[in-house]
């Protein structure tokens, strides 16, 4: 228990890293360093792994990364003099490879702390890679006997306890949280009641920025020894965060709120894009613009991601392409100030059916003819991108991609997927989210039927149900895994429940060649999902239908 009032003169690095990038990493928590330094820190902590990145997955098989983690960890210790900084690496110590957190101080190696708890469930498998640790750590600075956690650590009670046994007066904690959409909520919870049961006071460190389908938040905290959050960094935002923590004192009617969740997911997706794009050597993007709420998203979001003048929009027309959709595309590109091409693709399409016309004799037009549309589309926007060296942004959502409604090596094709997580509802409120902020997407676009356009008077809800009903099935099914009585007897039609999972079962060859995309919610389409494209199961489905 705190009994004494001190200050610690504390800076929290809330750093953007890239997986793999040693070098970069380095240079950056150095320039931190440096930065906590000139204000006087007694104390620099930084997240969890931050030298590797997160997650470095199977580059912790190779023992010339390992070798480099260690040559990080030393670099950084000379650099130490007259403070005290605590860095997260995965280093081997004799047989075992652990996830670390190194305490350097005035060029040495202090101390080490092992990760205790090791998260293997959705995104996270550390159990294939890592030895858990069995002690705690806590060591005094500026004559503060701090603990240290590292991220799974806090979300189970025992380490925290064991610290603060041990004589820990204030526990830091070291993470590499992905953001998801109740994550905030759900990480203030948890780290405001165990401070308040430990009666100690908490600093919470987190990543920022994006990794594959993975980003992060940031969220850095200070919170005092009754759970209070005293101090909130801005999410999304990389930085040093140097404060003046008044480590015995309770702070009296502060409130701390998130932002509110639309903003919060639009700016999960933009940074998801951004670092995506970047870190992997691009600098543009292009995408097919088709007049509809999703391409019009996606292109809102590459704008703002990355600025306009590195994003291109392509319009294909086809015989079923409205006049609506035409000038709708076209206006939105000219007010986000992109560079617009419109190639008409009628003419591609006759020669392949003339080409096909003798292999498919006199077989009906089906859905075949449909997907041949997409699929012209998708060939001539990955030449673009072949020619012009600019990534091309896929424009599915999670709705549809759940069911299959998405055309393979058609509007599939792409290198990212930014709406991969995002259900369709979702796509209507980020929209109308976008035009509060400036004029971007046309509001014809968000209240007109949507409709992919390959067929007459095609709208999706010929095939599909209602996107207020598919969307409330879909989360219950996806991510609260409820079996299908469940989700019938919450109040919807127990036909559609069986045909919406069955086309989520039937459909997971094509999502496993989909593109990967920001994972927003509590389970996408990507690490946490590991269903098997060979499976019987879904003509098995378990089901007693309610007695009358």
């Amino acid at each position: 228990m705190q009994k004494k009032n001190q200050t610690l003169r504390i800076a929290l690095a809330q750093l953007n890293v890239c997986v793999g990038d040693v070098r970069n990493n380095l240079s950056q928590v150095q320039a931190a360093i440096r930065e906590a330094r000139e204000q006087q820190a007694d104390l620099i902590v930084f997240p969890e792994l931050v030298l590797a990145g997160y997650p470095p997955e199977d580059l912790l098989f190779r023992p010339d990364f390992l070798t480099q983690m260690q040559a990080g960890v030393e670099t950084l210790a000379a650099e130490t003099a007259g403070m005290t900084v605590i860095v997260g690496a995965p280093l081997r110590r004799g047989t075992a490879l652990q996830n670390m957190a190194c305490v350097l101080r005035d060029g040495q190696i202090l101390a080490e702390y092992s990760k205790q708890c090791l998260p293997n469930y959705r995104v996270f498998d550390e159990k294939r890679y890592f030895t858990p640790g069995a002690q705690s750590l806590v060591v005094e600075v500026a004559g503060v006997k701090v603990g240290i956690l590292i991220c799974e650590d806090i979300w189970e009670d025992a380490p925290a306890q064991a610290a603060v046994a041990a004589g820990a007066e204030v526990l830091c904690v070291l993470n590499a949280s992905p953001f998801s959409y109740d994550k905030q909520a759900q990480r203030a919870a948890l780290l405001q009641r165990q401070a308040a049961n430990n009666q100690c006071p908490l600093a919470y460190v987190n990543l920022v920025g994006g990794q594959d389908e993975l980003v992060f938040d940031g969220d850095s905290m200070l919170l005092d020894a009754a759970g209070n959050i005293v101090f909130r960094a801005e999410a999304f935002a990389a930085g040093v965060f140097v404060e003046e923590w008044e480590i015995g004192s309770i702070c009296r009617g502060v409130l701390h709120t998130p932002s509110a969740l639309t903003p919060l997911i639009y700016k999960a997706l933009t940074t998801g894009i951004r670092d995506y794009v970047h870190k992997n050597g691009f600098f543009s993007v292009l995408l097919g613009l088709s007049g509809g709420i999703d391409s019009a998203l996606v292109l809102a979001l590459a704008v703002d991601a990355l600025g306009a003048e590195n994003v291109e929009a392509v319009m294909m027309p086809f015989h079923y392409t409205s006049g609506m959709s035409l000038e709708d595309a076209q206006q939105q590109a000219a007010w986000l100030g992109v560079r617009y091409r419109n190639i008409p693709i009628a003419s591609v399409y006759d020669s392949f059916t003339r080409l096909l016309a003798p292999e498919f004799g006199d077989r009906p037009v089906d859905v075949t003819e449909q997907n041949l549309q997409a699929r012209i589309r998708g060939v001539l926007l990955m030449s673009l991108s072949n020619k012009l060296g600019s990534l091309l942004l896929s424009t599915s959502n999670k709705s549809e991609s759940a069911v299959g409604y998405a055309t393979l090596y058609g509007d599939m094709a792409g290198a990212f997927s930014p709406l991969k997580d995002v259900y369709k509802m979702q796509v209507y409120a980020l929209a109308e989210y976008r035009n509060t902020l400036g004029q971007a997407i046309p509001q014809r676009v968000i209240e007109r039927p949507p409709s992919a356009e390959l067929a007459q008077g095609q709208v999706d809800q010929d095939s599909l149900p209602p996107y207020e009903v598919l969307d409330a099935i879909l989360r219950r099914f996806i991510e609260g895994d409820e079996v299908l009585e469940d989700i019938i007897a919450s109040g919807f039609d127990a036909a559609t429940v069986r045909r919406v999972v069955n086309l989520v079962l039937l459909s997971e060859y094509k999502r496993r060649q989909a593109a990967p995309g920001v994972r927003i919610s509590g389970r996408g389409f990507g690490k946490d999902w590991r269903y098997p494209i060979t499976s019987a199961w879904r003509k098995n489905l378990p089901f007693n239908p309610p007695k009358e």
